[in-house]
């Protein structure tokens, strides 16, 4: 099948074509048609379906660009506002239409009529949310919609002076690759020491989210967040206990592995102790890498990189950059981290990053490019429901990313020298960042299990599950305050509650992938494309095996990805 990046903005046919969504009281004549409208076949039904999905889409892209515009320039209060207005005012008013409008579809006589195979995941997912439904809860989410963005405001603000000159922490990170050791001392506490300036502001303003969190829960029936939130995101093929064997798997088989990696390097720089500043490094004499000079560098070789793995994924990062759908360089008053927004009416995604020039730059990069191709491929389905892909396969599409493109980064780095180097990095994290996975993951279920606890348990709780993912070779002696708080750098526990084991099963499906890839680039793509053009419509199981690969993260499947992986290191 051939592919095309000349994505279409779906065509209206239900809202007016030039309709805006300025305030609940130009949406509510939609939702009213749709609740009153009468339903006399299983062909009325289907057209009922795909105008609720033409407002869903419109609704979304809406809050999008809101979002986008919000994190790209964290200062500005207007924007701010505005995505404010949204969840306050907007947002609160259509859940119960919502909620009304899920179970007119489900009590519809004509709904056995439907396509039992196209149609599964999709009713599946709206049980779900007349399951999570509560009236009650509706002021309580419109509230945790802005606070969790306030993470991103604290964050946004962060600088530090590193050699007389102002840099965000992405930024002045890369002095942790310099193979100046006093350097890279100096820079990770400054770091680290700014971080702690705001910790009573991040610690409370967590504390607001977990209480508000659990309210929730509690609220519409559940015994705690974690039952909820696990509903939450749908996730139907794996349990807490699932998790729980993730967990001591990583200990088992993933951390031998870490220990070694830090026993090389710390050979490797002729140390006699590895501490934390020095797991980045380079040694005496080799320049840190440095794969370009600015995002616009950087998009323009992501895009080099994407046309020779296959022309369709350039294409797609091509079409992005002409519709300026990119901001990629770090700046003061951006908000941290990296993501690929999906925009359901328009079709071609957004990608935010704070680039620095590093090596975890191109990472990031071509892991959200990723997530570009797997929105570019689920568009053209029928509902917008049918795109709501999960998360699971969503990075398992980045993750794989990451491995298939490192084949091609001879456009980032010159020399066999650098890009050798670039790889080798690139290998290690694949096996160290299993250990943060667990470490996030397992967190946050203490967390969510022990509502009530005070900050220093908190504290506590952290480093007591730190320390068991933390190799014995790392040296943290004298950092504990640092530690204490170390969690507070993870924007994915404010913004997306329970969010992050969904990146270590994706890793094993990325292996797996890449693994396909090694054997057969051909046939591996064609897996990989098909299985994101299924979008949502089916079970996450099923998706993976259209990916050619295992849902599976047991103890054994977990040693022997790992034994590949080492493997292709040693190569």
């Amino acid at each position: 099948m051939i592919y095309s990046a000349d994505i279409k903005k779906l065509p209206r046919h239900y809202l007016p074509v030039d309709f805006e969504i300025k305030d609940w009281e130009g949406l509510l004549p939609f939702f009213q048609e749709l609740e009153e409208r009468e339903i006399e076949s299983v062909t009325a039904l289907e057209q009922w379906l795909k105008d609720a999905s033409e407002l869903e889409a419109a609704i979304s892209e809406e809050v999008c660009w809101r979002q986008i515009k919000m994190t790209c320039d964290t200062e500005n209060k207007d924007l701010e506002a505005s995505f404010t207005y949204f969840m306050m005012e907007i947002q609160p008013k259509m859940q119960p239409y919502s909620d009304r409008l899920n179970k007119k579809l489900l009590d519809s006589p004509f709904i056995n009529e439907l396509d039992t195979n196209k149609y599964f995941t999709y009713l599946r997912n709206v049980k779900k949310n007349i399951d999570l439904f509560e009236e009650k809860n509706i002021p309580l989410i419109a509230e945790l919609n802005v606070l969790q963005q306030q993470f991103g405001v604290i964050a946004g603000k962060m600088t530090v002076n590193v050699n007389g000159q102002e840099y965000t922490l992405q930024q002045a990170a890369r002095f942790l690759e310099d193979p100046d050791r006093n350097l890279r001392e100096e820079v990770y506490h400054k770091i680290n020491k700014r971080r702690l300036e705001d910790k009573v502001a991040l610690n409370e303003l967590f504390s607001t989210l977990l209480a508000k969190r659990n309210e929730v829960a509690l609220n519409a029936g559940f015994k705690s967040y974690t039952e909820f939130r696990f509903l939450e995101l749908g996730r139907f093929d794996y349990t807490p206990e699932d998790c729980f064997q993730f967990h001591e798997a990583v200990k088992v088989h993933v951390m031998p592995l870490v220990n070694e990696l830090y026993e090389a390097k710390k050979k490797k720089l002729g140390l006699d102790t590895l501490r934390p500043w020095d797991i980045d490094a380079e040694p005496k004499g080799v320049k840190p890498l440095h794969p370009f000079e600015s995002g616009t560098e950087l998009t323009e070789k992501a895009i080099n990189c994407f046309n020779q793995l296959k022309p369709f994924f350039g294409d797609c990062l091509q079409k992005m950059k002409t519709l300026g759908h990119l901001d990629l360089d770090s700046r003061k008053g951006k908000a941290p981290g990296g993501y690929n927004c999906p925009l359901a009416e328009s079709g071609a995604p957004f990608i935010f990053m704070n680039a620095a020039g590093q090596l975890d730059d191109v990472t990031t990069m071509v892991h959200e490019g990723g997530h570009a191709i797997h929105s570019f491929l689920s568009h053209p389905l029928e509902l917008n429901g049918f795109k709501d892909y999960p998360m699971e396969i969503a990075e398992v599409a980045s993750m794989s990313m990451e491995l298939f493109s490192m084949e091609y980064w001879n456009v980032f780095f010159k020399t066999p020298e650098e890009l050798h180097r670039a790889k080798e990095q690139q290998l290690e994290r694949v096996i160290t960042i299993f250990p943060w996975i667990a470490i996030i993951d397992k967190f946050q279920h203490w967390i969510y299990k022990n509502p009530n606890h005070s900050v220093a348990e908190r504290a506590n709780a952290w480093i007591e599950i730190s320390d068991e993912f933390t190799s014995p070779v790392l040296n943290y002696d004298g950092l504990d305050d640092y530690r204490s708080y170390g969690w507070q750098r993870q924007l994915h526990l404010y913004e997306v509650p329970f969010y992050y084991i969904e990146y270590g099963i994706a890793q094993l499906g990325a292996i797996g992938m890449w693994q396909q890839f090694k054997k057969d680039k051909e046939a591996a793509l064609n897996h990989y494309i098909n299985a994101l053009s299924l979008g949502a419509t089916t079970t996450l199981p099923k998706l993976f095996n259209a990916a050619g690969l295992e849902f599976n993260f047991s103890p054994e499947y977990i040693s022997k990805l790992m034994r590949f992986v080492k493997s292709e290191m040693e190569a």
